[in-house]
């Protein structure tokens, strides 16, 4: 037992953990089954009108800010979660609300467990850290061709990592915004290891967000990641 922790606390942090794990690798699939399944039955109507509605009037929402839900990012669920590895966000320098940042977090490693944490729920304190900052965590767009699955990551406030979603967030919110890229993607995180004392930054032939972060005057901010401490500086 973790010194300092009961058991039910310990059990709560796993189970919290293993649901994300869970969703990570099966959420999007039970979500395609699930609405191909629908198909096939009396409840036909149902996915048949999601489907028209997300095609005809929703398509470009995750590119257009999304639908962030405070409530989501406040689930007491990922406060467990943070607790578990534990995750700590380490300010190094001030981030002023007059202006708009891109963050490069690096390493990506697998699952950006730490990325996750501090810039998609609000367990990690990055609101207090930075006051009158707004963290929106950017992936891969394919994630938001996904029924269902693309609400759940629009609720915790991601969004694509594509050049329209990217103008979005830097000219049409306003001030206030740190837009968090994981650079290298999963060719990094191929060669990001647990307790590594190099890291690997691919970013040769991903330097889109750069020439957007200088077209739109937002400034770039580096973001570390070491064991599963999230820090930054300017």
């Amino acid at each position: 037992m973790t010194e300092g922790k009961s058991q039910w606390k310990e059990f709560v942090e796993a189970v919290s953990v293993l649901q994300w794990v869970l969703s990570f690798l099966f959420l999007g699939l039970t979500c395609i089954v699930l609405m191909v399944y629908l198909m096939f039955t009396s409840l036909w109507p149902l996915p048949a009108l999601y489907f028209t509605w997300m095609v005809l009037a929703d398509w470009q929402t995750p590119e257009r800010g999304g639908r962030k839900m405070t409530f989501v990012r406040r689930w007491r669920i990922w406060d467990h979660y943070r607790d578990y590895f534990p995750v700590k966000l380490v300010k190094t320098a001030e981030l002023s609300p007059d202006k708009n940042y891109v963050l490069g977090c690096h390493p990506h490693g697998i699952m950006s467990a730490g990325a996750f944490s501090c810039f998609s729920t609000e367990s990690s304190g990055f609101a207090q850290t930075f006051p009158g900052m707004r963290a929106r965590l950017v992936v891969l767009a394919g994630m938001f061709r996904i029924p269902l699955f693309r609400e759940y990551l629009m609720c915790a406030g991601i969004c694509p990592v594509s050049r329209p979603s990217l103008v979005h967030l830097l000219s049409k919110t306003g001030k206030g915004n740190a837009v968090v890229i994981i650079i290298g993607g999963a060719a990094e995180s191929l060669s990001s290891c647990p307790g590594a004392n190099t890291h690997t930054v691919v970013v040769k032939d991903r330097k889109g967000f750069v020439r957007v972060a200088l077209e739109f005057g937002a400034d770039l901010v580096p973001s570390t990641h070491s064991g599963r401490t999230s820090s930054f500086s300017r």
